[in-house]
């Protein structure tokens, strides 16, 4: 298998290989198997989040199923809430009204 893969490559795809194979240190083969299990790696990973065609269609079936549900003051409410003004806050200063009681604990000063 590995033959016919060598032979029956595009130039810049081999010298691409030869390149990863040498600075890798390893063999032709050895470098070609590496990168096709790597990019099958890859692909597989792509594929495991998507749908079939027809998983997509039950899918948005069962969406807009949901979405015609009436409001009622159950469970259909969740996330359907009427957006609220976020209430409003007064601008003040800090707190300062423990402030008075450091004055109690301040060291004093003897006038020399």
């Amino acid at each position: 298998m590995t033959d016919i893969i060598l032979h029956n490559l595009d130039s810049i795809l081999a010298d691409r290989l030869r390149r990863v194979a040498e600075a890798r240190g390893w063999s032709l083969q050895r470098t070609a198997l590496h990168l096709i299990e790597s990019g099958l790696f890859v692909v597989e990973a792509e594929m495991v989040g998507r749908f079939s065609d027809q998983d997509a269609g039950v899918l948005q079936e069962a969406i807009a199923a949901l979405q015609d549900i009436p409001s009622d003051p159950g469970f259909s409410l969740i996330g359907r809430a009427e957006p609220q003004e976020p209430p409003t806050k007064r601008v003040t200063g800090p707190d300062l009204s423990g402030l008075e009681l450091l004055e109690e604990f301040r060291p004093r000063r003897d006038p020399a």
